[in-house]
């Protein structure tokens, strides 16, 4: 359990402020289309807007091909059931549908607008929406009370040939779901066997049992409690439709009696509405999801006080296992979407639960413990759900929710192919993600590489080298201790064995001696002994990975996980002499940009000669990136305005150039606005940039790391790198501290180094489909797991 001081918390003055300042609001609308010239607003309306219109008129489904239509969700609700709050009346629901509404477009890049309703009267509802419905690609009811929600999303759906899906009902379902496929999973138990419990029998609780009904849980194990106790067959009072389904022939009536040696309590009532002496009646290993909000009907300190044994999960984020309904409704409405279907039926709904099961079995990515303050989180039962940072949802559920829609027959388009539909997901939310699929791609089509992981004992180590084996982008060679190595990985729940990766201890390997005399000769008139060098071979991975590069024995190595980068460089050029100049090349991807900064950090105040050799080693290395290099010397001064030394520097390295001949565009000295901006650089006819630079080349490692890490930390962009660029055989040095993502991208690169290429457009640039959420991201992880699920679909609706 953690530590209950890492609850967030903040005042009511907080959260007015929040949604104040520093303008009202948490959403606003941006054009995605140019709306610079008279010809782009012809386009946008009058008269060029006509010819789609005319278009739509004759087929009303090309909405989807020339409107937002196919991107665009409704959060709709009159207010009745306001979170945990209540009716509170429609306005008064607007904070919450605008968080919907930024939820969705922050997870699953869906764009989506709140729609509040001021009327109680369902049928007044139903009609309203079935008016303005066609607008939309899906609606998305929220805080309906119950049982008018169960009518108005029933009758919207016969109505209105889109999705319409009451989160409230299904999300809470579909996520509890998947918790309770893991913890049976966990404790040993068939869905069939499970005897369950709901307290609370509201929307949540109703759709909540019915889908684990589908999916294997009986009706004759499970028993419906509600304010006037068990819900069973031939009950008169406080009864309804819903209800009544899910009666059961049972001699109990208390919710005290019903748990007893229960398997399963599903609590969606309120506090305190299940006691300890109730839990511990319960059956062993129990599962308990007291999910009442903001405070659970038992928490879990007392479960816990009671039942060791115990499963729990809760709606609250301050506890492990949150039932988390962000978990599913971007990622069902993502898939839905991509496929228009016409409603979010039982099949989509079962998908996305197991889908949800299977995800919260994989490695989870270090990205996650950064969310969570550093709590490393691992299948068990304190993780049986995965978490709302998890930055794989987003190419992982939707997938599958689309397949089922196709199956169902509820798709009105298809995808045929799902791995370019996951690179597609992925490029929605990661800027780096197209231009890291093509190289993965390059890497994964080459012959197998031989790749050093010099830090082979580091657990983030062990865990990025099973994944750059797990996805087929080369063989990993492990550097370290094997009893260690192999007890890290267990401890991660990695099976070496099934991958065959392969493990060198450096102090024992029957290479110390040609290493050795290999390193001596090259170093013995630097003043250094022959036992000096043995004992940087037997105790230093970096020189011994590095000699195995250098002899042939691998292609290329990654490392700078424990050490500070300079260190490690100095250790590395020992081995590895320089081809031509070493460079640090950084990228920055950002609003469908894709920029390359140069140097970052090798040459601390650079020369004219060594601005010049940056200049030709990063053109080259961008040729190779299949991009055509254009390259812009930044300073402060515009070509001598105002005068400087540095900037005599930059003008010293464009002559250097001149007379080189160099076959790529270049200019300088310039700021970065002129370099970026076509209309700043009309001023300045004689310029030799035929479109915007996109190397940009940096007076000093300075200005080029701050510049870099300044844009990351603002939100926004990803930077990868930087890019070790320059030595005899490929090496690629992490930060100190590195993420498993950033290891496997810098393996990945180091790979790719080797003597692969790639084939890209020549202009070829990272947009995403749709414009980003401007909020800080980080790196996801370079490669993924193929996912399949096996568990059977019911055909049955609910």
């Amino acid at each position: 359990m953690p530590d209950q001081t890492d609850k967030q918390t903040f005042s009511d003055e907080d959260a007015l402020d929040f949604h104040r300042l520093p303008a009202p609001g948490k959403i606003s609308m941006a054009p995605i289309k140019p709306m610079a010239t008279q010809r782009d607003l012809s386009l946008a309306y009058s008269p060029g807007v006509a010819v789609p219109v005319r278009a739509i008129a004759a087929d009303a489904d090309r909405a989807y091909d020339y409107t937002s239509k196919g991107n665009l969700v409704a959060v709709i609700s009159n207010g009745t059931a306001i979170l945990g709050l209540g009716n509170l009346g429609h306005m008064a629901s607007k904070p919450v549908m605008e968080g919907k509404a930024v939820l969705f477009k922050r997870f699953a890049d869906v764009d989506s607008f709140d729609v509040e309703v001021k009327t109680t009267n369902p049928e007044e509802f139903i009609t309203v929406v079935k008016n303005i419905g066609d607008t939309w690609g899906g609606i998305n009811l929220e805080d309906i009370k119950s049982p008018e929600c169960f009518i108005i999303e029933s009758e919207l759906q016969d109505l209105l040939d889109i999705p319409v899906f009451h989160d409230d009902q299904h999300g809470t379902a579909i996520i509890s779901t998947a918790g309770l496929i893991n913890a049976c999973h966990i404790t040993g138990r068939r869905m069939e066997d499970v005897k369950l419990v709901l307290v609370g029998a509201g929307a949540a609780g109703l759709s909540s049992i019915s889908l684990m009904k589908s999916l294997g849980v009986k009706h004759e194990n499970t028993t419906v409690v509600d304010l006037d106790g068990v819900v069973y067959r031939g009950r008169q009072v406080s009864m309804d439709q819903w209800k009544s389904v899910h009666a059961t022939d049972t001699p109990h009536r208390t919710l005290a009696e019903a748990m007893v040696g229960a398997d399963v309590v599903l609590g969606l009532s309120a506090k305190g509405a299940i006691t300890p002496s109730m839990i511990a009646s319960m059956a062993p290993n129990p599962i308990i999801f007291a999910m009442a909000n903001p405070d659970p009907e038992i928490t879990p300190e007392e479960v816990k006080a009671v039942r060791s044994d115990a499963i729990v999960a809760t709606g609250r984020s301050d506890y492990v296992n949150q039932v988390n309904n962000v978990l599913g409704f971007p990622y069902i409405f993502r898939g839905a979407l991509d496929v228009r279907a016409r409603r979010v039926n039982h099949e989509m709904k079962i998908a996305c639960a197991q889908a949800l099961a299977q995800l919260a079995r994989e490695d989870v990515p270090d990205e996650v413990a950064v969310a969570y303050r550093g709590r490393k989180l691992k299948f068990g039962p304190d993780y049986i759900i995965p978490t709302p940072f998890d930055p794989r949802l987003i190419w992982y559920i939707p997938p599958f929710v689309a397949q089922a829609a196709m199956d169902s027959g509820v798709a009105r388009v298809r995808i045929d192919d799902m791995d370019a539909y996951r690179a597609r997901l992925r490029e929605r939310v990661d800027p780096s993600a197209a231009l890291m699929q093509k190289i993965s791609s390059a890497v994964r089509a080459a012959p197998n590489k031989r790749v050093v992981f010099a830090e082979g004992e580091e657990s983030t180590v062990i865990r990025a080298a099973w994944a750059f084996k797990q996805a087929e982008l080369g063989t990993p060679i492990l550097l370290g201790r094997e009893d260690l190595i192999r007890r890290n990985a267990a401890e991660a729940g990695l099976d070496f064995d099934s991958l065959g990766i392969e493990i060198v201890n450096a102090r024992v390997s029957d290479k110390n001696a040609e290493y050795t005399d290999f390193l001596y000769a090259k170093l013995q008139r630097r003043g250094y002994l022959k036992r000096d060098v043995q004992r940087m071979i037997n105790q230093d991975r970096n020189y011994f990975a590095a000699s195995m590069l250098a002899r042939g024995d691998a292609d290329a190595v990654v490392t700078g996980t424990t050490r500070n980068f300079n260190m490690v460089l100095k250790e590395v050029r020992r081995v590895l002499d320089v081809k031509e100049s070493l460079i640090g090349l950084s990228i920055v991807l950002a609003k469908g940009r894709t920029l390359f900064v140069a140097d970052t950090s090798i040459h601390e105040l650079p020369s004219a000669e060594e601005l010049a050799e940056i200049a030709i080693q990063a053109a080259a290395t961008v040729r190779k990136l299949g991009r055509t290099p254009r390259v812009a010397f930044l300073s402060y001064s515009t070509f001598g305005n105002p005068p400087g030394e540095r900037g005599e520097k930059v003008r010293e390295a464009i002559r250097i150039l001149d007379q080189r001949g160099v076959d790529f565009e270049y200019e300088g000295e310039m700021p970065p606005e002129l370099a970026l901006d076509p209309g700043l650089r009309a001023n300045y006819p004689f310029m030799r940039l035929s479109r915007d630079a996109n190397i940009l080349v940096m007076p000093a490692l300075h200005s080029a790391a701050i510049s870099s890490q300044l844009v990351q930390a603002l939100g926004g962009a990803t930077v990868i790198g930087p890019l070790l660029v320059g030595l005899e055989k490929s090496v690629q040095i992490v930060s100190l501290g590195a993420s498993v993502s950033e290891i496997i991208t810098a393996a990945t690169f180091a790979a790719y180094e080797e003597g692969i290429s790639v084939e890209f457009e020549p202009e070829d640039e990272v947009t995403p489909p749709h414009p980003t959420p401007a909020v800080e991201r980080s790196m996801e992880p370079l490669v993924e797991t193929r996912p399949v699920l096996t568990t059977a679909v019911p055909p049955t609706e609910l």
